[in-house]
C-alpha cells in the first residue's frame, strides 16, 4: 500500500483514479479486527453513560459530531490528496526561518481556501436542509444515521462492502507549474475544502454531510465543516518544522492502514454512542 500511494502521489494527472482503502490487507487477523470492532462498540456506549449522563441528547449529539468532524478531517490526510498538500506546498529551498516566513502566505492562503470550501459546502447543505424542512424529521433519521455509521465502520474493518460514492481524483498537480505557490495553496485549500471534488479515505465525511443536511441550520452546517476542514488543514503546519518531505509522507504511508482501523473504530463507536443516547 505504501508503494502504491507513493506512485499515486507522484502522478501528475488530476483525473487519476484512486482505489479505496484495503484495510483487510493489513497484518491483522479477522479475529483481531472483530475484537477491535466489539471494543469500539462497547467504548461508544460506555462514553455516553460516563460523559453524557444528565446532558440533553441534543447537546451530547452536537459535541459528538464536532469531535467526529475534527477526527474525520485529520484522518482524511491519509489519502493521496492529503499527501499532495503536504509535499507540494512546502517552503522553497533549504529550511530556515526565512524560508518559513516566505512560505507563510501559502499557509494562510491554504487556510482561507479551506474556510471558503466549508462556507460553500456547508452553506449549500444547510440551505437545502432548511428548504426541505429536514430538521423536522431529523429525529426519525437519527437511528438510521447510527446504523449507517456502524455499517461504514464494518466497511473500514473489512467485513462488508458498503457503497462509497465519490470523485476518486487528486488535486491537479500541474497547477504548480502555472501559478505562484500561494495561489496553489488557495486553490488546493478550496478544492479539498469542498471535500467531494477529490478522494477522501474516511466515510466520516458522510457523517458530517448528513449532520449538516438534516440540521436545517446554515450556521451549524458551515460550523461543522469548518471543524472538519480544520482537521484537514492542520497537517500542513508540519511543513513549518524542520522535517523532510520523505519523513512526513513516509510516516503517513506506513500508518495508512492503522488510520483506516482508527477510522473504523470511530465510526462504530460513534454509531453505538448515538444508539445509546436514543435508548437512555
Amino acid at each position: 500500500m505504501a508503494e502504491q500511494t507513493a506512485v499515486l502521489v507522484a502522478g501528475s494527472g488530476s483525473a487519476e483514479r484512486i482505489p479505496d482503502a484495503e484495510i483487510f490487507a493489513a497484518p491483522r487477523s479477522r479475529a483481531t479486527r472483530a475484537i477491535l470492532m466489539a471494543m469500539s462498540a462497547m467504548s461508544g456506549v460506555a462514553a455516553v453513560h460516563l460523559l453524557a449522563a444528565g446532558v440533553p441528547m441534543e447537546a451530547s449529539l452536537t459535541w459528538l459530531l464536532v469531535a467526529v468532524a475534527f477526527a474525520g478531517g485529520l484522518l482524511s490526510t491519509w489519502s493521496p490528496c492529503g499527501y499532495s498538500s503536504v509535499c507540494l506546498l512546502r517552503p522553497s529551498g533549504k529550511y530556515s526561518l526565512r524560508s518559513v516566513v516566505a512560505w507563510s502566505p501559502t499557509l494562510v492562503a491554504h487556510a482561507i481556501g479551506y474556510a471558503l470550501g466549508a462556507l460553500v459546502l456547508g452553506g449549500a447543505l444547510g440551505v437545502t436542509g432548511a428548504v426541505l424542512g429536514l430538521e423536522s424529521v431529523h429525529a426519525y433519521a437519527i437511528p438510521a444515521f447510527a446504523a449507517l455509521l456502524v455499517a461504514y465502520g464494518a466497511h473500514q474493518f473489512g467485513f462488508v462492502k458498503v457503497p462509497y460514492p465519490q470523485r476518486r481524483c487528486q488535486v491537479p498537480h500541474d497547477a504548480r507549474q502555472r501559478f505562484p505557490k500561494w495561489v496553489i495553496g488557495l486553490l488546493y485549500g478550496f478544492s479539498l475544502g469542498l471535500n467531494y471534488l477529490t478522494y477522501v479515505q474516511t466515510p466520516l465525511l458522510y457523517a458530517v454531510t448528513g449532520a449538516a443536511l438534516f440540521s436545517g441550520s446554515v450556521t451549524f452546517a458551515v460550523g461543522v465543516f469548518l471543524v472538519f476542514n480544520l482537521g484537514r488543514f492542520l497537517p500542513l503546519v508540519l511543513n513549518a518544522l524542520p522535517l523532510t518531505d520523505a519523513s512526513i509522507t513516509g510516516w503517513l504511508a506506513r500508518n495508512q492502514q492503522n488510520a483506516a482501523l482508527v477510522d473504523g473504530m470511530l465510526l462504530v463507536g460513534s454509531g453505538f454512542a448515538i444508539a445509546a443516547m436514543l435508548i437512555a
